[in-house]
């Protein structure tokens, strides 16, 4: 017996482990597991303790062994590049893909913006936002921030969706890339993964206002199914 507090299933865990060399060891293994591809970007991304000196030095033991490779495996990424086998011969083999035609439909994927899937904000700077005369500055920056959201159409980032849902910036204004990055952007709704969502400004400017960029995104939203309110955009989970 005990207080209600007390109440429910619980485990014992191990003590935490304090020899730096094992820290070291789990913590180099961690970011192989999570990146593929380690880059100084992505250790720095993750405010590993020690930075990248740290674990370049276990990476390099882990070279040594075979446990990873070393090697320019994406370019622009800087020459310190660790990967895990696995992940490498994948590389590999989208590089020889890239070679021929592409007949197949564009894949569109909305990731959470700390997701280590998302290279943008660590092992790639954040691409320019594509402006014209019209479009007003504004204060909005993207950033790897919890709550936020990407949208990546092959890679390239399309969309970046804030905290709360309301705020979107665009990294396009090709409707041919503009409607699968909001059809993936309707799919996460569905599937759950932000409930309610109710876009009301895009790059600066409400949703509902007017010009040819505004139009484009607006229709690309509603063929993905969010449908107007007098608030902007919205979609139900």
């Amino acid at each position: 017996t005990g207080p209600p507090t007390m109440a429910g299933r619980w485990s014992l865990l191990p003590d935490l482990e304090t020899d730096p060399t094992r820290r070291a060891h789990a913590s180099a293994e961690g970011l192989l597991e999570r990146h593929g591809v380690v880059t100084r970007g992505a250790v720095t991304s993750e405010r590993v303790p020690g930075g990248f000196a740290g674990v370049y030095k276990v990476l390099t033991a882990f070279e040594e062994t075979g446990r990873c490779r070393r090697g320019y495996f994406v370019g622009s990424l800087g020459a310190a590049q660790f990967g895990a086998p696995g992940a490498v011969d994948r590389l590999r083999s989208f590089s020889h893909e890239t070679g021929g035609s592409r007949d197949d439909k564009s894949e569109a994927l909305a990731l959470a913006a700390t997701d280590p899937a998302n290279p943008y904000g660590a092992a790639l700077p954040w691409p320019e936002r594509v402006r014209d005369d019209a479009t007003p500055g504004t204060g909005h920056r993207p950033g790897r921030k919890a709550g936020a959201l990407v949208v990546l159409v092959d890679g390239e980032l399309v969309a970046y969706v804030e905290r709360g849902g309301r705020t979107l910036l665009t990294f396009s204004d090709d409707a041919d890339v503009l409607s699968p990055a909001m059809g993936a952007l309707a799919s996460a709704v569905r599937q759950g993964a932000l409930g309610r969502l109710t876009v009301e400004r895009a790059d600066g400017q409400t949703i509902l206002g007017t010009g040819e960029r505004a139009e484009a995104l607006r229709r690309a939203l509603q063929d993905a199914g969010f449908v107007a309110t007098p608030r902007g955009l919205r979609l139900r989970a």
